[in-house]
């Protein structure tokens, strides 16, 4: 009989593409990932794995074995789902994965308030690509997940995924001290076609957002400088080499020599949370989307 534990192992390296990618999602180290793949060989008499480059392709017979895996994971949710609901309370393991600002600015008092009122729930945060939660969220890699979009982004909804409103992320146009818009009431997207701009790096979510917003305004951003952390960003800015646009959540206080200014009209991102429809009925899940909902008022989520 095929151990479930090493089809989950094999079925998150279908999903991650890699050992390692596989490992982080399920808490595990590479190694241990690498030993389940392994001894699910043996018991299959099958190569599952193929070294390409520095990475790994699935065979196959693995590609084969990873979509039945997933459909006995989704069987196995089921079963744990109603076990739970019988026992009228949230228990057992429960994977959250959540984008770099939610999972700074908002998971960690959630989580703290799940373990004090659900003791016998053991949630477990993964940040993640905010590109990839949804699909992570569809294919049973992670039990719920924190995504957000944008005004002019709506994020996709696939089918089988259900969602909840967390509540709304403004985004402040941020500029050295001394700029020439300090001191104004509010700025409109018009007025920055010369200005430079430090942001994130191509491909992701805030960059493709921020390049969209300007050139609705009618021209192409000038982006001189690119990074991933926040503060890094605004390091930039309070050096005088960019503007940024940067939403609240997880953003800490401006550091000395950058200042906030309004933009008109404000951009918006939504936060949602999303998890299986099939888990819907999951204790653990009302739980938790609760707790996101009351976090996110106390985050001054609008």
């Amino acid at each position: 009989m095929l151990d479930l534990a090493r089809l989950r192992a094999l079925h998150a390296v279908s999903v991650h593409g890699s050992v390692a990618g596989a490992a982080t999602a399920l808490g595990y180290t590479a190694s241990a990932v690498s030993q389940q793949i392994t001894k699910l060989e043996r018991e299959t008499r099958t190569t599952l794995l193929e070294r390409r480059g520095r990475g790994v392709a699935l065979t196959e017979e693995a590609v084969h074995l990873a979509a039945t895996a997933q459909r006995l994971l989704a069987i196995v949710e089921q079963a744990e789902t109603t076990l739970e609901e019988r026992r009228g309370r949230p228990t057992g393991r429960l994977s959250v994965g959540a984008f770099a600002s939610a999972a700074r600015g908002l998971l960690p008092g959630v989580l703290a308030a799940l373990a004090r009122e659900h003791p016998a729930l053991d949630a477990r945060l993964t940040e993640v690509d905010p590109h990839l939660s949804v699909d992570l969220v569809a294919k049973g890699v992670i039990d719920l997940a924190v995504a957000h979009d944008w005004d002019i982004a709506p994020l996709p909804a696939p089918q089988g995924v259900a969602q909840a409103v967390i509540g709304e992320d403004r985004c402040d146009l941020l500029v050295p001290e001394g700029h020439r818009l300090v001191g104004r009431t509010s700025v409109r997207r018009e007025e920055l076609a010369k200005e430079r701009w430090v942001c994130q790096p191509p491909g992701t979510v805030c960059h493709d957002w921020l390049i969209r917003t300007l050139r609705t305004a009618g021209y192409e951003p000038d982006i001189r400088h690119q990074a991933e952390e926040n503060h890094t960003q605004l390091a930039l800015v309070a050096a005088g080499l960019g503007l940024a646009m940067i939403p609240r959540l997880g953003r800490g206080p401006l550091p000395p020599g950058v200042v906030a200014v309004r933009l008109d009209p404000v951009p918006v991102r939504r936060l949602y949370a999303l998890w299986r429809a099939q888990a819907a009925r999951r204790p653990a899940i009302t739980a938790t989307v609760a707790a996101l909902q009351a976090g996110g008022a106390e985050a001054g989520l609008a």
